[in-house]
């Protein structure tokens, strides 16, 4: 009789245990929110890091295959060296292989520019003609005032940079994009820097520099980024006695 009262006040403290209250629940699902909300938010700024990340490495690429096609023309670089250099004399044709160095203008400011000739000339798919080719590397502006780094790059007869006058063509091709300045510097055998230069001036007495300095500044109006590297050519002229 004893066993079977032992029973029965079991069944019914089991059949009336209390279960969750509304205040228990409510508290529950407050803090799976705030475990839910820490995971969702350290799940976007992952990808947010990432993508950001991933801008960041083709910033770089770009950069250096910009840098890398400058590098590769320069020390490729040809000149009329000393030995059968001529003066210009008034109203005489420039030397076709002269190195000029001048500023440009694009819808928003002013770049440097840099006139050359090179054996890196980048052949088309219908045309395969090869020779040293006339380089011009300078900025301009897209439709959208965006300034890009554009290649010029043109065999003999060489028409494009006729004095200070540079014809610009939509069609050159583009190394970089979000240009916010691109300045060379020139020294010569002493090392005296110089911000433009002209091998076919008095002024340097018909030399060509010795090394070119390239700074390479690209990016948006929150952030940039600014690349830099010096080239010393393989070939130049001295000064003239």
């Amino acid at each position: 009789m004893e066993i079977r009262k032992l029973k029965f006040k079991s069944a019914l403290l089991t059949s009336h245990s209390p279960g969750f209250t509304l205040f228990e629940i409510l508290i529950a699902i407050f803090i799976f929110g705030i475990v839910m909300t820490t995971i969702f938010g350290s799940f976007v700024a992952v990808f947010s890091s990432t993508d950001a990340i991933f801008d960041g490495i083709n910033d770089y690429d770009m950069a250096k295959n910009c840098l890398n096609r400058m590098i590769t023309d320069l020390q490729t670089v040809h000149i009329s060296p000393r030995e059968i250099y001529m003066r210009p004399e008034f109203d005489d044709p420039p030397d076709p292989y002269r190195i000029v160095g001048d500023t440009g203008y694009s819808g928003t400011g002013s770049f440097s520019r840099l006139r050359f000739t090179s054996r890196s000339h980048l052949t088309l798919e219908k045309n395969m003609q090869k020779g040293i080719a006339e380089i011009v590397y300078y900025v301009r502006t897209r439709g959208d005032n965006e300034n890009v780094l554009t290649r010029a790059d043109s065999l003999f007869p060489y028409k494009r940079f006729e004095g200070k006058t540079f014809e610009e063509n939509p069609g050159d091709p583009v190394l970089c994009e979000n240009v916010k300045s691109l300045a060379f510097k020139y020294y010569d055998e002493e090392g005296t820097e110089y911000d433009h230069w002209d091998s076919e001036s008095e002024e340097f007495r018909y030399a060509t520099p010795r090394a070119i300095q390239i700074k390479l500044e690209f990016g948006d109006d929150s952030s940039s980024l600014l690349f830099e590297t010096m080239v010393r050519l393989p070939v130049y002229r001295e000064k003239a006695g």
